[in-house]
């Protein structure tokens, strides 16, 4: 899968991208809103992509992807889909490294990515959770056009999440 937005190219996550998830996990914000995946090395990256993130392509035919810029083909972030246990539909979800936030890039490959979710994947609803705290995704989420449902609590959280649902 390769998707192409005006700035960006989105595909599948591979091993060789190992030492840019290790960046990626474990960047403060992640660890804040998203959790600890206990990836403490590039070893460690590598076999968290291996056994937990490219097994969804074969899967389910979708997961999480890398965003890379066109310009100079920097990996920025990863965005895709997931289908999470405690989840009653398939939800989006984004992250990027914190130098290429609020440059528009995460919203960009969401709705790109939910658009090939409806139109190849037949996906319908798209949902999504965040963190309590979690005030700039929520407003990304929003501009994709969901809304906010309620909190609910998923099996293996810690905390409550957000969740959101299409607005119509």
């Amino acid at each position: 899968m390769k998707l192409e937005t005006e700035r960006l190219i989105i595909q599948e996550l591979t091993a060789k991208d190992a030492s840019f998830f290790y960046n990626l996990v474990n960047d403060p914000d992640w660890l804040r809103f998203i959790g600890d995946r206990n990836v403490n090395s590039i070893t460690d990256a590598k076999d968290y992509l291996t056994s937990k993130i490219i097994p969804c392509y074969e899967k389910f035919g979708f997961g999480f992807y890398i965003v890379k810029t066109k310009e100079g083909n920097y990996s920025i972030g990863t965005a895709g889909l997931i289908d999470r246990e405690g989840m009653e539909h398939i939800e989006i979800g984004f992250a990027l490294l914190p130098e290429y936030r609020g440059k528009g890039y995460a919203y960009e490959a969401t709705k790109e990515i939910m658009k090939y979710a409806s139109t190849e994947l037949k996906i319908d609803p798209i949902v999504a959770i965040t963190d309590l705290e979690n005030i700039k995704s929520a407003k990304l989420l929003d501009r994709l056009g969901l809304r906010f449902d309620k909190n609910i609590q998923l099996p293996d959280f810690e905390k409550p999440s957000k969740l959101f649902i299409p607005k119509n």
